[in-house]
């Protein structure tokens, strides 16, 4: 019998107790069915419930969703006087029990709530569904931040490292996972079958990290060229017609593309567990590899280029700025390429934006970079015409930055950049940087 299948026969059981059993009416509405779920000990009636509660939810139309989060974070917190009642005991007498108690006070409910849905087969990918919706709801309703919070908080739980399986995806991985990948993928869009195979060729590498509850689903994939030298250009990796080149001739790894397949996985990290297994899986299989990189987008350069960058506090950032911004309306990169000066500048303002520009939380500003930088990777290389496809203008005016991932040196940077904000950089981007810092 399939596990959903005895799940599924557990509830219907759970059904027949509840209801019958012990001759209690079944409970209407969300706010019944969560306070039912949350009471109910017995194992069959709680799947019952949890399983009555899910199909309840998936026929909620938007506004009522918004209604069942308000529900959760109004009805379903902590008890704020348990809470003051632990503190005083804890704060009169501090002890091991004491702080246990309090710990206990300050959980709220909806936690509970969560991993008793959790019981059911599909329940894991129901809550991440569920925290898609709250990640929605929360932009504009500053009270179910909370409620989004606590779905952070079990699924960071549910989804560490520990319990994530790294696979190799290739050709012949079964075609339900191949279509998530042309699905999923948000870095280079893949058109078609043709264009997956080639990324999937022996040059290339697809890795993907898998949990035991979604055997189907990858939850983060990650896409390797196997080239020559540190590669500058994004299209010669993406064309479905390059020729396939020999493995054993590579002595570099290109990280092209990174995907996070899941919305509701949002902020919990998980991929420099991955960049770290590809990288060791790399090692391992291909020793001939000597060098480790990205060639990465930079998503919010031209934005913060036509928009923060004219404002900003230091004078040459902002005098190259207003001489780059007309120059790059009328003609684009093409023209400023034919000028040496200006093509340095739209450069060298590139590197003050991935290794200087910060958010009021002291935090880089380009989120690519903060990934990166954070697993420790050293800002290499900016690429000039990297990538000039309309989204790559878009972003980053058609630049893209390698990062490197030295395996001797990532602890090292990765401690000076979460301790101390330093940013591990080549001599080269030091001093494309230098005249704008």
């Amino acid at each position: 019998m399939q596990i959903t299948d005895l799940i599924n026969s557990i509830a219907d059981r759970g059904l027949e107790l509840f209801a019958f059993g012990r001759g209690r009416p079944w409970p209407q509405g969300p706010a019944g069915l969560c306070r039912a779920l949350l009471s109910e000990r017995g194992e069959a009636s709680g799947i019952a419930l949890a399983r009555e509660l899910v199909a309840l939810y998936r026929g909620l139309d938007a506004a009522e969703r918004e209604a069942f989060f308000t529900l959760l974070a109004r009805e379903f917190g902590p008890d704020h006087a348990a809470i003051a009642a632990a503190a005083r005991a804890f704060m009169a007498e501090p002890s091991a029990s004491g702080a246990l108690a309090l710990a206990e006070a300050a959980e709220p409910p909806r936690r509970e709530l969560l991993r008793r849905i959790n019981m059911l087969p599909e329940g894991t990918e129901f809550v991440i569904g569920l925290r898609a919706d709250a990640l929605d709801l929360a932009d504009g309703n500053p009270e179910l931040r909370i409620v989004d919070a606590d779905l952070k908080h079990v699924l960071t739980d549910w989804f560490s490292g520990g319990f994530l399986e790294l696979r190799r995806i290739t050709w012949e991985t079964p075609a339900i996972i191949l279509e998530k990948l042309i699905q999923y993928e948000a870095v280079h869009a893949i058109p078609g079958w043709e264009f997956l195979r080639r990324r999937l060729a022996e040059d290339r590498r697809c890795y993907a990290f898998f949990h035991p509850a979604l055997p189907n689903e990858p939850v983060i994939f990650v896409q390797v060229a196997l080239v020559r030298g540190l590669a500058g250009e994004v299209a010669p990796l993406l064309d479905p017609k390059a020729p396939i080149g020999d493995p054993a001739a590579a002595d570099t790894a290109i990280f092209y593309s990174i995907t996070n397949t899941q919305k509701g996985l949002r902020g919990i990290s998980f991929g420099s567990f991955l960049l770290k297994q590809v990288v060791a899986d790399l090692q391992q299989t291909l020793p001939n590899l000597a060098t480790f990189s990205t060639l990465s987008p930079i998503p919010g350069f031209r934005r913060w280029l036509e928009t923060a960058a004219p404002q900003h506090e230091v004078a040459a950032v902002r005098d190259a700025a207003d001489d780059l911004l007309p120059a790059l309306a009328a003609g684009g990169i093409e023209a400023v390429a034919a000028d040496k000066a200006r093509k340095a500048a739209l450069t060298g303002l590139c590197a003050r934006y991935l290794a200087a520009e910060l958010r009021p939380n002291g935090r880089l500003v380009d989120p690519v970079a903060r990934f990166h930088l954070g697993n420790g990777a050293r800002l290499e290389r900016l690429n000039w015409a990297g990538d000039i496809a309309p989204k790559g203008l878009e972003q980053g005016w058609g630049l893209l930055v390698n990062y490197l991932y030295d395996p001797a040196e990532l602890e090292r940077n990765h401690e000076a950049f979460v301790n101390a904000g330093k940013v591990a950089t080549s001599r080269a981007v030091a001093r494309q940087l230098k005249p704008y810092l």
